[in-house]
């Protein structure tokens, strides 16, 4: 029904609009019962399916991505289509409006899209007074750092943001792999990154109850950047990995160049950054020893493409582009095929 009739009245208008259509549109159905309505129809209850991950008992091991709910507006509804967790930001400890409009754009001959939205954001306190209201399910914090912010003064700006967000999420994802704010991709070498990990490492020791940490990397890191991956995690105890983020890699798309130059910069994400997030997520797991949890994003539009990120060395997946191209469906359809593979 998705497929075959939502999605092709969604995909006639603007990415963005539509993005904003739809939260409208499941805020008021759930408001009306509906969210007893999907989960009956989406989500599935089965201990088998629950996955223990850096301390957290998850119920299913498949996730809803970050950047779908930036501000934390939408997360009890979106756990109702049977996702196993949900991550919320990226936030940024000033609100932004990110870059200008026009900024996502979809490649349907790829099932992918682009964006450059530019951590387009309230601002972590207004995401923190609306988790207030949480909820029933596991939520990840993604942050970032402002754009106006120099990376010298980076480590800053994710402290905010993490002690902002403390006392409302389960687990940190420390971005830093996003192409669409300047400079900030500058943050993934070694010395930087281990330096900002160690504090927010110092921080979350002196808390009550220390929260997971993990780190967000993109697709296009060479073999050497992942082995510094690797030494990094291992230097500064940091408790996980999500592979990948979106790739600035133009290769091997379906959609005519002319229409792939006129949208311009941005990150890819969609069936074609599939194959190369699964390689790294095999990579790191193989060359560290399976050391630490990985979760899998990038790429996944089936009960396949899941199945393999999970036989690459993914602890847990998360979907975004999948999610929307494919439908709420997809959720259940990896869950019953996980289940069929045990």
């Amino acid at each position: 029904m998705y497929k075959k009739l939502i999605r092709p009245i969604l995909f006639k208008s603007d990415p963005e609009k539509v993005h904003y259509f739809t939260f409208s549109l499941i805020r008021k159905m759930c408001a009306l019962g509906g969210k007893s309505l999907f989960r009956k129809m989406y989500a599935i209850q089965d201990k088998r399916l629950e996955r223990e991950v850096f301390g957290l008992k998850f119920p299913n091991p498949v996730g809803l991505a970050a950047g779908f709910d930036k501000d934390a507006r939408l997360f009890d509804e979106l756990s109702s289509f049977g996702f196993g967790f949900i991550e919320i930001g990226t936030v940024t400890p000033k609100p932004q409006q990110g870059n200008p409009k026009k900024r996502l754009f979809r490649l349907k001959k790829d099932s992918a899209i682009i964006n450059r939205m530019g951590f387009n954001n309230g601002g972590v306190e207004a995401a923190a007074e609306r988790l207030k209201a949480k909820r029933n399910v596991i939520i990840g914090g993604n942050i970032g750092k402002n754009k106006t912010t120099p990376n010298e003064d980076a480590t800053e700006d994710y402290l905010i943001c993490f002690n902002a967000l403390y006392d409302h999420v389960d687990y940190f994802v420390v971005n830093v792999s996003s192409p669409n704010t300047p400079n900030l991709r500058e943050l993934q070498e070694k010395e930087p990154l281990t330096k900002l990990l160690k504090e927010l490492k110092s921080v979350n020791a002196s808390k009550p109850l220390p929260k997971p940490i993990l780190l967000k990397i993109a697709p296009d890191l060479s073999d050497e950047q992942l082995l510094d991956i690797i030494d990094i995690v291992a230097e500064t105890g940091i408790d996980g990995v999500i592979a990948t983020n979106t790739t600035i890699s133009r290769d091997k798309l379906k959609s005519d160049p002319e229409t792939i130059e006129a949208i311009g910069a941005g990150g890819l994400s969609g069936k074609p950054l599939k194959d190369r997030s699964t390689e790294v997520i095999k990579f790191l797991s193989d060359k560290s020893g399976k050391a630490f949890p990985i979760i899998g994003v990038g790429g996944i539009h089936s009960e396949g493409d899941a199945l393999e990120k999970l036989e690459a060395g993914a602890s847990l997946i998360q979907l975004y582009t999948g999610f929307i191209y494919e439908g709420p469906s997809l959720v259940k359809r990896i869950n019953k095929a996980i289940l069929n593979a045990l």
